[in-house]
């Protein structure tokens, strides 16, 4: 039976839904399946077995912030997936390791199994050099040396898993890899896991119209843009019946709901911290309008934020701002700000506050397009027969 261990730094498991999905779809392919992760709150537990998918999670020093935080922190996760890679030799062997980014430094604890003849994955997540330039908004030597940590990860891969098409150009392009070993596979949550529900009437607190974000709630992720876009619909456009709920937690929560209250909207704004399971679709049931409220950068212009696919799939209707992917997978499916600030974000969503049939109309219009294209069952399909090259 062939095996193989999934390294993320980003998330633990099963909360990082693209890398469960992975590792479920391995499963189901006859594969043995590890999991190497950090700790959280929620997933504590250094070992345990879910599915029949051995999970090996271990601490982080902090939650980095600044450049000297991150590097300690990747130093410290490499030391603990070194440690675990070796455990998980030991206790049932692997054939591949598949790292998942970011950061691009899971390569260096991969590359002296290479040498023992086991094969690498890239799974290729975020792109980190420009994710750099999002968050302190310059290049430099740091901007460099991540150029040549990506570099050095496409050079060690026998095999890229890019996250979207823009992701597998640059794997081509910057990446120096052959087309036929860039694979690109979409983050589309599993139909039989994603559904509406009951929603929650807690949280919409008698509001005509709920403003939903689920996500990480990191400085690139616009959170703060969301909470300045229900500032503008309340104050310039008068709309009072309304209510935000921010689904997750990150670095950047505490700055967002202290903006919140100098805003004098934290009334109206819910932050309810990571959720999951039943508690998670109820609080996603009870969004009337998807916000994605990440800023126009170059960063964000390249991904293929998971909220597109989760707010279509149970058709919800979203907001955001013109970004390249977010179009090329929404179309007229969405809706998009004029321009690239929260009182065009507010403004963009007004009438889909106001008019209950746009409003409808929109949301059958995105689960149209999920239902038509947004498949995990087809993207399991062409990640697993990726790997049947190392079979």
């Amino acid at each position: 039976m062939p095996s193989c261990v999934i390294i993320v730094e980003n998330l633990p498991v099963p909360l990082d839904r693209r890398v469960w999905q992975e590792a479920c779809a391995l499963r189901d392919a006859g594969w043995t399946v590890s999991v190497i992760c950090p700790k959280s709150k929620q997933f504590s537990a250094a070992f345990e077995t879910i599915d029949d998918i051995e999970i090996f999670r271990h601490d982080l020093p902090l939650e980095a912030s600044g450049k000297a935080a991150f590097l300690y922190e990747y130093a410290a996760a490499l030391f603990h997936e070194m440690r675990l890679l070796f455990k998980v030799s030991r206790r049932r062997g692997f054939d591949v390791i598949q790292a998942c980014n970011p950061p691009d430094l899971i390569f260096l604890v991969a590359a002296p199994f290479k040498l023992l003849g086991k094969r690498f994955v890239f799974d290729h997540h975020d792109v980190c050099p420009e994710l750099f330039v999002a968050k302190f908004e310059r290049k430099g030597f740091f901007h460099s040396l991540l150029l040549l940590a990506e570099k050095m990860t496409f050079r060690t891969a026998d095999l890229v898993i890019s996250a979207n098409e823009t992701y597998r150009s640059l794997a081509i392009s910057r990446g120096g890899k052959k087309p036929e070993d860039v694979v690109t596979v979409y983050s589309v949550p599993d139909k039989a896991r994603i559904r509406r529900v009951a929603p929650n009437e807690a949280l919409r607190a008698g509001a005509a119209t709920v403003l939903g974000y689920v996500g990480i709630i990191a400085d690139q992720d616009g959170v703060d843009h969301l909470v300045r876009c229900v500032h503008h619909l309340v104050s310039d456009h008068g709309l009072r019946s309304i209510r935000a709920v921010v689904v997750g937690d990150g670095p950047a929560l505490e700055s967002v709901k202290r903006l919140a209250v100098e805003l004098g909207v934290s009334d109206q704004i819910t932050f309810t911290g990571y959720l999951r399971g039943e508690e998670l679709l109820s609080a996603l049931s009870t969004f009337d309008i998807g916000i994605i409220p990440d800023p126009v950068n170059e960063y964000n212009d390249k991904i293929s934020m998971n909220k597109v696919f989760e707010y279509s799939a149970l058709g919800i209707p979203s907001v955001s701002y013109d970004l390249t992917e977010t179009r090329r997978l929404l179309g007229d499916a969405g809706r998009y700000a004029g321009d690239a600030t929260p009182a065009g974000l507010a403004t963009a969503a007004r009438p889909l506050v106001e008019d209950l049939e746009l409003r409808h109309a929109a949301g059958m219009r995105a689960k149209a397009l999920a239902d038509a294209q947004f498949d995990w069952d087809r993207e399991a399909e062409r990640y697993v027969s990726a790997f049947s090259r190392f079979i």
